[in-house]
């Protein structure tokens, strides 16, 4: 029988995801000058003020509130309407040295010897059901705001936009799990405030589907495009008015937004958030690396869908599981059991490992408190950060390590195919 899977996704003007970015533009620019620095920071904003909390370990000092600032700018919250903008807001850090207690779990004489900065399990997903090897309702959610935040920066065809929004997406698929058609598509928009509210819900509902849909569809491929027909139930702003929004709407809190961060529900997550934390925390660099494995796995052939967990003890070296779940989509003779026991040989998981592997020390974390850590396209660019005492320094640095494709062939021969 047929069923119908949603997954959403939030904008970077979503309060939730305000936080989330300052509190990863703090981690990278203490790994910008310092990249071994230890780092658990969390970020609260609500109206007109931003509060910062954590543990530090670096050998650098940074102007906190500056970086909050100019986040907050650069996410659209630049006007005083608003209730919060970057230039007014106050900014309260209560960051403090990290626990020695923790510490002396991490660090060892050897690197290579790091011990984990913490319990807990971590989960990587991979579909064959994207190009991208995503869940297919998580990556047009996010693609539907990533456009819509082209659409208000541009403010040309759109030109009400405020930062806040967010989207969902329901897909139908059929008794063997492939996407059928698109049933609803969910987009709420914060916006100026309109003289007449049937007006504005006119004119954003037929801008929503007249503008930002087409300029969606036509960035997919025809397999994708294909599932948009005239029978999708559009829910725009469905509950009227959406003026009031951001950390002025609701309050902001650092790593509430795990889902839309990860598989929009597919698969499973061990429940640990990724921003704010350096990459010794196993919670994010453990779930890199699985998304890094099972990407990999699907790609080289061994299944169309894969979880892979893995377990850690803090301040212990290896691993303490690695399960994987292939959900019958692999068409070799070999059980899940024996795919966990090649990935064991084929990936090195000692956190030291991972961080090597992936290149995890570097400023690079600021780009996917936004849009999804997962899914997205490896690239190097140029980031310049600025010391306190105006000093700047300009680093080449590898983003989305993770998605990238360069373990297929050792899968495949690892697996003799």
């Amino acid at each position: 029988m047929a069923y119908l899977f949603t997954s959403e996704s939030v904008s970077e003007g979503h309060p939730d995801k305000v936080a989330d970015q300052i509190s990863d533009a703090l981690i990278d620019n203490f790994l910008a000058f310092d990249s071994e620095s230890k780092v658990a920071c969390e970020t609260l904003v609500t109206t007109g003020q931003v509060v910062l909390a954590g543990e530090v370990k670096s050998k650098t000092y940074l102007d906190v509130q500056k970086i909050a600032r100019d986040t907050i700018n650069k996410i659209g919250y630049t006007k005083s309407e608003y209730m919060f903008d970057g230039n007014s807001c106050g900014v309260f850090s209560a960051i403090h040295e990290q626990s020695e207690d923790i510490n002396r779990g991490v660090d060892r004489a050897s690197k290579e010897e790091q011990g984990a900065g913490d319990q807990g399990m971590m989960f990587g997903y991979a579909t064959r059901e994207t190009e991208n090897y995503m869940p297919l309702a998580l990556d047009l959610s996010h693609r539907i705001l990533k456009e819509l935040a082209d659409l208000r920066r541009e403010n040309k065809e759109i030109t009400y936009l405020r930062p806040d929004s967010k989207s969902q997406v329901t897909i139908e698929y059929s008794d063997d799990n492939l996407p059928q058609r698109i049933d609803a598509i969910v987009v709420s928009t914060q916006h100026d405030d309109f003289d007449n509210d049937e007006d504005m819900l006119s004119k954003i509902r037929k801008d929503i589907v007249d503008i930002l849909i087409p300029r969606v569809v036509a960035k997919l491929p025809e397999n994708i495009q294909v599932l948009f027909n005239n029978d999708i139930t559009y829910h725009i702003n469905p509950t009227g008015k959406f003026v009031i929004g951001g950390p002025h709407g609701d309050t902001g809190l650092t790593g509430r937004k795990i889902i839309v961060d990860t598989y929009g529900g597919k698969g499973a997550h061990g429940g640990g958030a990724f921003s704010g934390k350096d990459p010794s925390k196993v919670d994010r660099s453990a779930a890199y690396a699985t998304r890094h494995i099972a990407k990999n796995m699907v790609a080289a052939g061994i299944c169309e869908e894969i979880l892979v967990q893995v377990s850690y003890a803090i301040g212990v070296v290896e691993p303490t599981s690695i399960f994987v779940e292939t959900y019958g989509t692999c068409p070799f003779n070999v059980t899940d059991g024996e795919i966990a026991e090649k990935i064991s040989e084929i990936f090195d998981m000692r956190p030291s490992a991972i961080e090597t592997r992936l290149k995890l020390r570097k400023p690079i974390y600021s780009e996917t408190a936004a849009y999804g850590h997962m899914g997205r396209d490896p690239e190097t660019v140029s980031k310049t950060f600025e010391q306190p005492n105006g000093e700047p320094i300009t680093l080449d640095v590898e983003l989305f390590t993770w998605e990238k494709l360069d373990y297929v062939d050792k899968v495949k021969t690892a697996f003799g195919i």
